[in-house]
């Protein structure tokens, strides 16, 4: 059985895509154009909104936003990958007044687009005024497959709009100079997409689409999102990280994501904390967290939890967000130290096979393609094997000998038409750049 892969548009192209579709649509040249990466979390799924540590990095495949602005605080926006997968060369023109953008009033990818300046000028990053846009849209990161085509989206959007104001501004820094700018803009993103997109997300996707390093894995803290970049050089170790994704679209503003996320929070107010990382009062290790299962366990009758909670489910839900912030540290610990062996990506394998069986078991974020996709990747020789992402659909990533990689996307692909499963499509991931100005 043949796998596909991605056939996805190089830079360049986007770029003059991107510019092409401004032009035949607003018929002006752009201001500037700009771009953002998808990301795939190598370790530390669903612990962002709970104060964890994860491990994504950025992929090579990017969201283009060429932009113009306007006087009337007006946001105008095409997409090549609209909601009805309109052409690069035209499509609907969607259009809002900013001053008319709140909480619910949007809907679909405008919200994303149009969020984005209303959340900037929420966290005082630059006065709007009359100040709008001409936007014109094109990407790469394969949408529904959680490689956060969402975060992308807003990212591209949050440099223009820095770009622009401080255009208009010449006192005004750019926020995307610096990276204390770049966390502070990755903030008025996860606002956008959390309060006018409606789409809960804990800010790892943000963090990482903006402050990316090349080549680099990027260790988040989200208490604080201070970051740590990491050397992960599967290639010297004659390794590859496959990206399947099963094309079993998710939808996280459906409330399943928020409705996981809601149940960590009635564990940690019942707890007294301010997340749930801070349960651990030294370094967090798998033994630790058995240790607070434990004390959760003897406790949990005493504690003030409503009476409509099922408490098996908030067990589950601490038992995976507790394992992982641990299976994570240990990640960091193993390539941190300097001297990397086979042990240590033996090793780097078995903690992806965990964190997927407590995605799975404890979590019950996976689904029967992410599953299989695993599993498959697992019995065609994989280290280790995952999803990545919010779950319930999308993607998963295989830890593989180099020179199996088409060997291994093969078998996942006949497992998949075994199942008579809608066939996969598969990318080998590369850390890339971060989001910035590209013309």
């Amino acid at each position: 059985m043949s796998a596909r892969w991605k056939q996805t548009a190089t830079s360049e192209e986007l770029l003059n895509r991107a510019v092409q579709n401004f032009k035949a649509t607003f018929n002006v040249e752009p201001a500037g154009v700009y771009s953002a990466p998808g990301r795939v979390n190598l370790l530390g799924e669903h612990i962002d909104y709970c104060g964890g540590t994860v491990l994504p990095f950025a992929l090579p495949q990017r969201t283009f936003a060429a932009m113009a602005p306007r006087a009337d605080g007006q946001v105008r926006a095409v997409t090549a990958q609209g909601d009805a997968g309109a052409a690069a060369s035209g499509g609907e023109v969607k259009s809002v007044a900013l001053a008319e953008v709140e909480p619910g009033k949007l809907s679909g990818w405008l919200s994303y687009v149009a969020g984005v300046p209303w959340a900037m000028e929420q966290e005082s990053l630059g006065s709007l005024g009359t100040l709008g846009a001409d936007i014109a849209i094109d990407s790469s990161v394969p949408l529904g497959a959680g490689l956060s085509s969402s975060a992308a989206l807003e990212c591209s959007v949050a440099v223009g709009f820095d770009d622009l104001l401080s255009a208009t501004d010449s006192s005004r820094e750019r926020l995307a100079d610096t990276d204390s700018g770049r966390a502070a803009l990755a903030t008025a993103c996860i606002r956008a997409e959390n309060e006018i997109a409606g789409a809960s997300t804990g800010g790892m996707d943000q963090s990482i689409s903006l402050r990316a390093q090349q080549g680099a894995v990027l260790a988040i803290d989200c208490r604080d999102f201070s970051v740590k970049p990491l050397t992960i050089d599967v290639d010297s170790a004659g390794l590859a990280i496959l990206v399947i994704d099963t094309r079993a679209h998710h939808n996280l503003s459906d409330g399943q994501y928020a409705a996981r996320r809601a149940s960590t929070e009635v564990a940690r107010e019942a707890l007294g904390l301010s997340s749930l990382r801070d349960a651990f009062s030294g370094t967090p290790t798998l033994a630790a967290a058995e240790n607070l299962l434990a004390d959760w366990d003897s406790r949990v009758e005493s504690l003030n939890l409503p009476d409509s909670v099922d408490r098996g489910v908030i067990r589950d839900a601490l038992h995976h967000v507790w394992t992982e912030i641990a299976r994570v540290e240990e990640c960091v610990a193993l390539f941190s130290g300097g001297s990397v062996s086979a042990e240590t990506w033996a090793r780097l394998g078995e903690l992806l096979n965990g964190s997927h069986d407590s995605l799975r078991d404890q979590y019950r974020v996976s689904c029967p393609e992410l599953d299989l996709a695993v599993d498959a990747a697992r019995v065609a020789g994989a280290l280790g094997a995952r999803m990545t992402g919010g779950g319930f659909g999308g993607s998963a990533i295989a830890l593989v000998p180099s020179n199996e990689v088409e060997y291994l996307a093969e078998s996942v692909a006949a497992a998949f038409e075994k199942a008579d499963f809608t066939q996969p499509e598969f990318l080998v991931a590369t850390p890339s750049g971060a989001a910035g100005k590209e013309g």
